[in-house]
């Protein structure tokens, strides 16, 4: 069984637990604190990607939304710029994405 198949198999098991009523402190602060320290790794990430991000758009004069919807309707050309540019927009969207879900599971 690979890892991952192993930790959904564990947090499966937490669950039906929780469900049929147990309760558990240690529990409740161990999954606490996995999230905001996932959080904060997210959050590192995220500002790094904001960066770069924040280079392409200086350098090119336009904000990445406006770069990315332009380059998905071809207007941007192939150059190694518009591809990197366009691999750290999508790196920035999955880690909000990620941050969102771990943020409204914390609330």
């Amino acid at each position: 069984m690979n890892e991952d198949v192993q930790t959904l198999s564990r947090i499966r098991s937490l669950e039906r637990l929780y469900r049929d009523g147990y309760r558990s402190k240690v529990i409740d602060a161990t999954i606490d604190k996995l999230i905001a320290m996932e959080s904060m790794a997210l959050e590192r990430e995220l500002a790094d990607l904001e960066n770069h991000l924040r280079e392409f758009e200086l350098q090119y004069h336009l904000t990445s939304d406006e770069f990315y919807s332009r380059f998905r309707n071809g207007e941007m050309g192939d150059s190694a710029d518009m591809f990197e540019w366009s691999a750290f927009y999508q790196m920035r969207a999955s880690v909000l994405k990620r941050l969102e879900t771990l943020r409204s599971e914390a609330a």
